[in-house]
């Protein structure tokens, strides 16, 4: 049960009551992730740390003096946080073997309230990709390829190397995170979201993701990627454990001066009856080429679902997202060529034996530290940031981004409360499909239904809405007004309960976890 209603409700109270010791908690992720390891959601697992964690919170739960909700709550953070004392390598060959003298502001935050971290996920290098399949460490492998529902949707193979490559991606580029919190290792994650990052791979594995409001949690200690655009994300099971996290992460922080400056005031998400006063946008827009037909047919059914419970359902217009694609383009790859400048050999991370020169050193250090795609995008960037084109591209792109930004504040000054799109085009591609195109192919398709959000700073979620005909999770997505995250949860939470989302079920987990429990007790919440 408390795997199912997350932290809130079940584990904090289990905690609290002696029902299970933060000890047991911590040991049963432990062996989960080691019965899971086939899907490669974790870089670096720190058991000896996380164990520690434990026992200092057992100490205090002994004492009566838990730190507060999070305290002995078993979390996962994405491997561009750094973290100190534990490897932070962003799945790249560049920082391989960093080890951070510094928490990342968020990872603090958490531990000062009690959590337990696990360890560090895996993602696509220096968070550039929309599957989690161009990290150095190997791509992750979506839970939901695993369970019960998929199998008995996908075509039975007779060949155990057929049903070998039948599993399905995860979504990028905080697959790690996602597939951690589906596969029921932790009870929430940390991922990074810049154009949809948190939110693709939620939708694919059937979670929460919440990219909150840019400037409402610090983004000091990410690993930055587009300054302009990074939030860090949350990964849970329910809204409610969302609305958590958040209440523990955001606020201001004095060393992210693009923090608010305004206190923020942690909230219980209330119990929604009456949505009659809601005005729920749908933009038009977002019915976008490649989006199938099972997609489009349950946003409808969403669209209906609120007309029918008594909120005002308007379609309305955002005019300039079609050009959010080639402007992110623009901008992403501008902040990500002026960003990886700093990994250059000679401060931290990778450094090239060729020593000919300072600049051999430099050309073989970043060739041999950073993938294709990383210098595809790094060349790209430096191109539009050329003296004779930035004018023409760069300055041309921020203009478009205040657009697409007015878009939205001419949409909410109209009435709507929040905007219903889908999340994704599509539910998730099987790997050796996805494969088939280049990055930058897959991200421009991948992002086009979020990343508007991101080019406006304001907070978005993906709630798990039902299964595809394959058996896989698909989402929505529900963008609300600037710093309104109480409003956006509060109507994502009516949403969540109004569709029942199914859990997933793990046979291989099942199949696993007899073998690493059978001489060992394991928790029980029910």
């Amino acid at each position: 049960a408390a795997l199912k209603h997350g932290l809130c409700s079940q584990v904090s109270a289990a905690l609290k009551e002696g029902r299970v010791t933060p000890t047991e908690l911590c040991q049963r992720c432990l062996a989960l992730i080691k019965s899971t390891k086939f899907l490669n959601a974790y870089i670096t697992v720190a058991e000896e740390t996380a164990l520690k964690q434990a026992e200092e919170s057992e100490e205090r739960y002994k004492r009566g003096q838990p730190l507060g909700i999070l305290d002995g709550i078993p979390i996962a953070v994405k491997d561009n946080f750094n973290t100190a004392g534990i490897e932070t390598t962003c799945a790249s060959n560049m920082l391989k073997g960093y080890i951070s003298p510094y928490n990342a502001t968020v990872v603090q935050k958490l531990l000062d309230q009690g959590a337990v971290l696990l360890g560090k996920t895996n993602l696509d290098e220096f968070a550039m990709g929309s599957g989690s399949t161009d990290g150095v460490f190997g791509p992750v492998r979506n839970p939901w390829s695993y369970s019960k529902q998929y199998k008995e949707k996908s075509v039975s193979k007779s060949h155990s190397e057929d049903e070998e490559s039948n599993w399905v991606i995860t979504g990028g580029s905080s697959g790690g995170s996602a597939a951690a919190v589906s596969s029921f290792t932790c009870f929430a994650a940390l991922g990074s979201d810049t154009g949809g990052s948190t939110r693709n791979p939620a939708a694919h594995c059937g979670v929460v993701g919440l990219k909150p409001t840019y400037g409402l949690i610090s983004r000091h200690g990410l690993i930055p990627l587009v300054n302009s655009m990074d939030v860090p994300g949350i990964l849970t099971r329910c809204v409610d454990d969302a609305a958590v996290l958040l209440g523990s992460l955001a606020g201001h922080d004095p060393k992210d001066s693009t923090t608010v400056q305004d206190d923020f005031k942690p909230f219980e998400l209330p119990n929604l009856t009456d949505v009659s006063k809601l005005s729920i946008g749908i933009p038009k827009e977002y019915h976008a080429p490649g989006l199938s037909s099972e997609i489009l047919a349950l946003w409808s059914k969403a669209a209906d679902l609120f007309k029918n419970a008594g909120a005002k359902v308007v379609e309305v217009s955002l005019p300039h997202t079609r050009y959010s694609i080639v402007c992110y383009h623009v901008l992403c790859t501008a902040e990500v060529a002026s960003n990886m400048a700093r990994f250059d050999g000679l401060e931290y991370g990778h450094r090239s034996d060729k020593k000919e020169s300072t600049e051999s050193m430099y050309a073989a250090t970043r060739r041999e530290g950073f993938n294709d795609v990383v210098r595809g995008r790094i060349l790209s960037g430096n191109y539009f940031l050329l003296k004779q084109n930035y004018e023409k591209y760069f300055v041309k792109a921020q203009k478009v981004r205040r657009l697409i930004a007015n878009d939205f504040i001419k949409v909410f000054r109209s009435g709507v409360d929040i905007l219903l799109t889908p999340t994704t085009l599509t539910d998730a591609a099987p790997y050796t499909e996805f494969i088939q195109e280049d990055n930058r192919t897959r991200s421009a398709q991948d992002d086009v239904l979020t990343q508007a959000a991101n080019m406006a700073g304001l907070p978005a979620i993906n709630v798990p809405t039902a299964l595809s005909e394959r058996g896989l999770p698909v989402g929505l997505q529900f963008i609300g007004r600037s710093f309104q995250e109480k409003q956006l949860l509060t109507v994502a939470k009516w949403f969540e309960k109004q569709v029942q989302f199914p859990m997933i079920q793990l046979e291989e987990v099942k199949r696993h976890d007899n073998v690493v429990f059978q001489h060992q007790k394991s928790a029980s919440f029910s």
